[in-house]
């Protein structure tokens, strides 16, 4: 069975899936006169950087009584991408395809900045109201307004819309999350078995346990009141991990040309067996470089639109400029300093994975201390994650039930009552069967399928996103005409 799944990953994240991804990055690179690199200094002044200045675009939108504001929605949205996939999925993505995965990575991720741009401006074009008058979005709604609707393609959207669907939530059912952060708690405990009342109690279990209650209660009150919390969380938890990377590398700065160096060399020549590191071809480093990538940044995954549609913004193009940020940010940034903190350990090549090897490289780095602090991170991050994606179910529950089926109510019942419970039955699933490490072929399938129908529903609706850019270029970067009478939002 692991084998025959094995196989479909490498067949998901084969050519055709990474073929279609360079390509429409390429081609949404060039159409739009290379966005994210000319008018990088735009993005982060619109985004980061109005955070910190009374100027931003959307200022007057922020605070509309039953809307997210875009910090809030940023906060909430990093919270789902910017997770434990940047310290376990960027460990593993070293330990199966060595440094030169990272590179890949960036790759990806640098035509990932548009691609996402590109899904959150038409997740927030297309969006829809409820009877409460709150917004929703994301793919399912572009591709029933999209294709369905604008571009009378019947109903053959709704295979697509299942499609998609199916892929977001199965990642319900299959999570990695609650395992990952276990193990790492576990790593920080030292020791497999505790003994509570009497009774022995596998480790990782119990702190599965812990985290699957954290979730709960990180969650209460819906979308808003999951924004409400990670607008205060979010910022805490990605400085803290920052400042222990930067420290990690500064310790070890003599080291850092020669794994930057790796990190090119590799990417282009395949990485030898050491140690316990079974070695890996140039094909198996640009394959793993780039699911991992999707996974930690979740460019064309269609998932940030989800979240992204629900905030107030005087345009669409105007939120997706968060969406590159997201991506620049994710990658870059966090996943860099991960992937370069396992280099430097070199802790890659003894043959562990994931969490476990992140935290060996950081114990590595400073002993105990590091240990134990990056498993207090992962737990932060582990409910953000959970968090973000919960927001991201509820999206596709609400356009399920668009018709108001009064059985809508008694199946979000049942979803907010179990919405932290199968992580932690994959939890003890995996440990009972000692096969922790499969977990992360299901990631990597559960997060192909969905990629490969949402990056080509954007291609096919390409000419939207260029239009609304192109107007947006007129009336905030005074470049072209603006004609007063453009259809900003589809519902105008």
């Amino acid at each position: 069975m692991i084998k025959v799944l094995d196989w479909l990953v490498g067949v998901l994240w084969g050519l055709p899936l990474i073929i279609l991804m360079i390509s429409t990055g390429i081609y949404f690179t060039i159409a739009s006169g290379f966005f994210q690199f000319r008018h990088f200094g735009h993005i982060m002044k619109h985004t980061a950087g109005s955070l910190f200045t009374k100027e931003s675009l959307d200022k007057e939108q922020a605070n509309k009584k039953g809307q997210l504001s875009p910090f809030e929605t940023i906060c909430t949205a990093i919270g789902g991408t910017v997770g434990f996939g940047n310290i376990a999925g960027v460990a593993t993505a070293v330990a199966a395809g060595g440094p030169g995965a990272i590179l890949w990575m960036w790759i990806c991720a640098s035509l990932g900045m548009i691609l996402k741009q590109v899904e959150v401006t038409l997740g927030v074009f297309y969006r829809s109201r409820n009877e409460h008058g709150d917004y929703y979005g994301g793919p399912t709604y572009y591709m029933e307004r999209g294709l369905g609707e604008k571009r009378h393609w019947g109903g053959i959207w709704k295979i697509f819309a299942f499609i998609f669907g199916l892929g977001i939530f199965s990642t319900f059912f299959i999570s990695s999350s609650n395992l990952t952060a276990a193990q790492v708690l576990a790593g920080a405990i030292g020791r497999d078995n505790l003994n509570i009342a009497g009774f022995k109690v596998n480790t990782i279990i119990l702190m599965g346990f812990i985290i699957m209650v954290a979730t709960y209660l990180a969650t209460t009150g819906g979308t808003k009141g999951i924004a409400a919390k990670f607008s205060k969380l979010v910022p805490f938890m990605s400085i803290l991990y920052l400042l222990m990377g930067l420290a990690m590398i500064f310790v070890n700065i003599k080291s850092v040309p020669s794994a930057i160096s790796q990190i090119f060399t590799d990417a282009f020549t395949g990485t030898s067996a050491i140690g316990g590191f079974a070695g890996a071809t140039v094909s198996a480093i640009i394959r793993t470089g780039m699911s991992r990538s999707v996974y930690s940044n979740e460019a064309g995954w269609g998932t940030s639109p989800m979240i992204h549609a629900s905030a107030e913004t005087p345009h669409p193009v105007a939120q997706g400029l968060w969406g590159s940020f997201e991506a620049f940010f994710d990658t870059f940034i966090v996943c860099s300093i991960t992937g370069l903190s396992v280099i430097l350990s070199g802790a890659w090549t003894d043959g562990t994975n994931g969490g476990t090897l992140a935290q060996t490289a950081f114990s590595e780095g400073f002993g105990t201390y590091g240990s134990v602090l990056l498993a207090i991170i992962m737990v932060i991050f582990t409910v953000t994650t959970s968090g973000g994606w919960f927001t991201y179910y509820i999206a596709v529950l609400q356009h399920l039930n668009k018709n108001g089926a009064k059985s809508f109510d008694i199946l979000m019942k049942v979803f907010w009552i179990t919405r932290a419970l199968p992580a932690m039955l994959w939890t003890i699933y995996l440990v009972q069967t000692n096969n922790q490490g499969f977990i992360w072929t299901v990631v990597d399938i559960t997060s192909a399928i969905p990629t490969f129908v949402n990056v080509f529903v954007i291609m096919v609706l390409s000419n939207d996103y260029l239009t609304l850019l192109k107007d947006y270029k007129a009336r905030y970067m005074g470049i072209g005409k603006i004609d007063e009478n453009a259809k900003l939002f589809y519902e105008d």
